[in-house]
């Protein structure tokens, strides 16, 4: 352990026990910016749905951060060579700890639903915003004295740990024949594989979150990282520096992307999960423009464009929620009034109040339960790149009825389940070494694991959810429903059939 270290705080976490933090760490941890993290929910919508899914953004990245610091410190121990100096180790641990500043309210929910139907056509990843995020904690609080007090060289060290995050600082770079990246020369290349592994998706960042989501979700979690860390080793394949795995360890690995995969199958795309999460996108939709964040110079932002300016941005937490069900309409135009009395160039318009009624009202049946009904899932014949727009329609006007059905009574998700590369067999993409050579990186081939590993690594499923509640409705829209499956060539492998309050599942193949 650095001596630095020995002077930083302890943190006792459910997951990894005791966590001690570097004192620029604890700078970084100190600062609004980051403490925002306290208020946004690891897993979104599914506290809804599981009540001990109520963990947030900050400790998982707490445990980035140590995990990081865990493996980098176990390669440098165990090969000398490598040259990992005190600032490698310090970087890789902060890009650890500042990966997810980016997520906004109920994480992945607010980047992938909300912001692509506030602002369609707009490419926005929380990554990118973390490292925005990133360069306004350490401006904000001026850190780069406390940096350059703890050894690190600036800018070159700020341009390795957002590199870290989000991938190399020029996109174009990465077209380019030559190294991409300007924070860490070639010769370790291993250290960009650490936070957030674009080469196959084993690093520490997934570690911590299947421990602590299985955890706190009460699934039970077959991948030990601690052998992991046990038997990582930096060897050189095809002229490049990669961390790899004892060969005996190719079975825990493949129970690492299992884990995900069940994850995503039994939590993070339950149907109800996604439901919740549907009916909260929709809310902060039809809210958008009448809750207000003032960012930078005095300028206001809505919920969706507070992604432009971070010092609005990190006003927004899932607290938007309570927001929108607890303020009236009168409340927000005297706002209004005030900021526009502030601001007379720049006058906010006064919205109509239809639509935060509606925002209201679908929140107030998140919180009572008054959720949208799954109709059923179903598999489509080949892969689809995206839900396409028409589908709604043609459910509504499937099958001739005396029940009228728009298509906005109904939504529909396009759910992807794999092993983290889509199609791709992820072990494919990791080297392995024997005991007898450990400088000496190879492939295993699936033929060499088990006969029993999954013959395909990626599939789809389309859940069809019903807006109406009332069992007539219902009946309607699940007949439509089996018709549109029919009629698209989707095999129907779940009907879930509504008869007033009750209902049960039908398991069926067209």
């Amino acid at each position: 352990m650095e001596s630095d270290d020995l002077l930083g705080k302890v943190f006792n976490d459910p997951i990894h026990g005791h966590m001690v933090m570097h004192p620029l760490l604890i700078r970084i941890i100190d600062t609004p910016q980051f403490q925002r993290l306290r208020h946004i929910k690891q897993l979104g919508g599914a506290y809804f749905v599981f009540p001990g899914a109520s963990h947030n953004r900050f400790e998982h990245s707490l445990g980035v951060a140590h995990l990081a610091g865990e493996l980098v410190r176990a390669l440098k121990q165990r090969q000398p060579d490598l040259n990992i100096t005190r600032r490698d180790v310090l970087c890789v641990q902060i890009a650890g700890l500042c990966h997810n500043l980016g997520h906004g309210p109920f994480s992945h929910m607010f980047d992938r639903k909300f912001i692509p139907k506030a602002r369609p056509g707009l490419t926005w990843k929380h990554e990118d915003a973390s490292v925005k995020m990133f360069d306004h904690l350490v401006a904000d609080n001026d850190l780069q004295p406390v940096m350059k007090e703890h050894g690190l060289k600036l800018p070159e060290d700020l341009d390795f740990i957002k590199e870290q995050i989000a991938g190399p600082m020029d996109p174009k770079d990465m077209k380019k024949l030559e190294w991409p990246y300007r924070g860490r020369p070639e010769d370790k290349s291993f250290l960009y594989e650490i936070v957030s592994n674009k080469r196959n998706g084993i690093d520490v960042d997934k570690w911590d979150y299947f421990a602590r989501d299985c955890y706190h979700l009460g699934i039970k979690n077959n991948f030990d990282y601690g052998r992991c860390l046990m038997f990582a080793r930096v060897c050189e394949v095809d002229g490049e520096k990669q961390i790899c795995f004892r060969d005996k360890e190719v079975g825990n690995l493949y129970d690492m992307f299992y884990t995900r995969n069940c994850l995503h199958r039994r939590a993070y795309q339950h149907k109800v999960v996604n439901i919740v999460e549907t009916m909260i996108t929709e809310a902060f939709w039809k809210a958008d423009g009448h809750i207000l964040f003032e960012g930078s110079g005095g300028q206001i932002f809505s919920l969706s464009t507070a992604i432009d300016d971070m010092e609005a941005y990190t006003k927004v937490t899932d607290d938007v929620f309570q927001k929108i069900l607890n303020t009236s309409f009168d409340e927000l135009n005297a706002l209004r009034e005030i900021l526009n009395r502030a601001n007379p160039a720049n006058p906010i318009e006064i919205l109509n109040p239809t639509n935060l009624e509606n925002s209201k009202e679908i929140l107030k049946n998140v919180v009572c339960r008054h959720l949208y009904k799954c109709l059923g899932q179903a598999l489509p014949p080949k892969h689809v790149n995206e839900k396409i727009a028409s589908w709604e329609a043609d459910l509504a006007r499937c099958i001739p009825q005396d029940v009228v059905l728009n298509p906005e009574d109904f939504s529909i998700d396009v759910i992807n389940l794999d092993y983290g590369m889509k199609e791709k067999n992820p072990i494919n993409s990791v080297r392995f070494y024997s005991k007898d050579d450990p400088n000496t990186g190879f492939r295993i081939s699936e033929k060499q694991v088990s006969k029993l590993l999954p013959p395909q690594f990626s599939e789809q499923l389309i859940q069809v959810y019903c807006k109406k509640l009332d069992s007539r409705s219902l009946e309607a829209a699940k007949k439509n429903f089996v018709q549109w499956c029919s009629d698209k060539h989707f095999s129907v492998i779940k009907v879930i059939c509504t008869c007033g309050d009750d209902s049960y599942n039908v398991a069926t193949q067209l």
